[in-house]
């Protein structure tokens, strides 16, 4: 996975020790790295033609709501991210992501994408937890 050498906390209680920025901050360079790799995805399955329109919509759907929750988490925690948001992909997480991302099979993209979007998920968690306590969290 081309985020493989971004590091992300291994757990739930590793994750829970990281104070809320610096969380905020990992969830929005995760988010990031996908930004680019995403955009080429879309680009490169709108040229299979034996992929019904539904997968076509999904997947530029998915590319949508990643853009919309980094925005989301920038706007929500008031930490607005000026390093990320002026640099490209590659340079807000330190790697070279686009040949990686783009040599990768379907599958294999779509393994890491989960792997990252699961982690985004349960870091998400961990801040509504310590933002709402009262969610009995």
């Amino acid at each position: 996975c081309h985020t493989s050498g971004m590091l992300t906390p291994n757990g739930k209680e590793y994750a829970q020790k990281i104070p809320r920025e610096e969380l905020t901050h990992l969830i929005l360079k995760l988010l990031q790295a996908w930004k680019e790799p995403l955009s080429h995805f879309n680009q490169h399955i709108e040229h299979h033609q034996e992929l019904p329109d539904d997968s076509l919509s999904k997947a530029k759907q998915i590319s949508n709501m990643v853009h919309e929750l980094k925005t989301g988490v920038e706007k929500s925690m008031g930490i607005i991210s000026n390093s990320l948001n002026g640099m490209a992909s590659s340079e807000a997480t330190g790697l070279s992501i686009s040949n990686e991302a783009n040599m990768m099979s379907d599958s294999d993209f779509i393994h890491c994408f989960r792997r990252d979007s699961n982690k985004v998920q349960s870091y998400l968690k961990i801040l509504k937890c310590r933002i709402m306590p009262e969610n009995s969290c």
